[in-house]
């Protein structure tokens, strides 16, 4: 059995179209929105409204993790369209809705996938054709291994879309119960996982995704959401924890087989 694994798309559909090529199935972790590229400040959603160099302004008060400052400056902006009669809401969701066609038209069969922080779950019955799964605190077995999939993240200074409790989150992971691999967005809450080196702060890790690690004993734990972290993998116990890589920026998929 051969899955290709892919996490933090962020837009890249042309690669996205290939990611099964060679795989039994494609496992996606989510964060297919591309809202505002660190790399390349002309792309996204955010860019797309205001401009290049906003987007440049916005990125260096986060990097600063200056985000006080970052949340005046978006509301500054923000508001200037809703002046304008383009409410804020209409018009994130017009061009999430644009990059979901085509993406979801990407995507392969089978493909199972969950939710990232920055993406808006109940947009994803729209688009998700005949042949992609979509799983949230569920399991489900693919060649004879048992899966189980938490989408989302945990709440952070970024109030990205899709950030649930702790308590929430830590109920579908108990959910799951033993499972042979875990697939998350997010990391187990280890520094080592969850340091970003080129954003330079920690992104939110799950604590309680590394205690059902460590009671449980999956065979692998797989994630994203950390683009370029300071560990890509690490032993935790019998469980091996890989970040799966930043799609957008690789166009690889992390490839998993027995």
């Amino acid at each position: 059995m051969r899955l290709h694994v892919v996490s933090d798309v962020h837009g890249n559909s042309r690669d996205l179209a290939r990611a099964g090529e060679g795989a039994d199935a494609l496992v996606c972790l989510g964060d297919l929105v591309l809202f505002l590229d660190y790399a390349d400040h002309a792309r996204g959603i955010f860019p797309a409204l205001f401009g290049a160099d906003n987007a440049r302004r916005l990125i260096d008060l986060r990097t600063a993790r200056r985000f006080e400052e970052a949340r005046a400056f978006g509301r500054r902006l923000w508001g200037e369209l809703d002046a304008a009669g383009q409410p804020r809401e209409s018009v994130i969701e017009t061009a999430v809705r644009d990059q979901y066609a085509e993406l979801f038209a990407a995507l392969p069969t089978p493909t199972y996938a969950t939710f990232g922080n920055v993406d808006i779950p109940r947009l994803w019955p729209e688009y998700a054709r005949a042949g992609t799964t979509v799983l949230d605190g569920q399991r489900i077995e693919i060649g004879g291994r048992v899966f189980g999939f938490v989408g989302g993240g945990l709440p952070s200074p970024m109030r990205t879309p899709y950030e649930i409790g702790y308590e929430e989150y830590a109920a579908k992971i108990e959910a799951l119960g033993e499972v042979d691999v875990l697939c998350t967005h997010i990391p187990p809450d280890v520094p080592e996982l969850c340091y970003d080196t080129v954003a330079r702060r920690f992104e939110r890790g799950s604590a309680a995704l590394l205690d059902a690690i460590r009671r449980t004993r999956p065979r692998y734990s797989l994630f994203g959401h950390v683009h370029q972290p300071l560990a890509r993998r690490m032993r935790i116990g019998a469980t091996e924890c890989v970040n799966v890589g930043h799609f957008r920026a690789t166009g690889r998929p992390y490839v998993l087989e027995w």
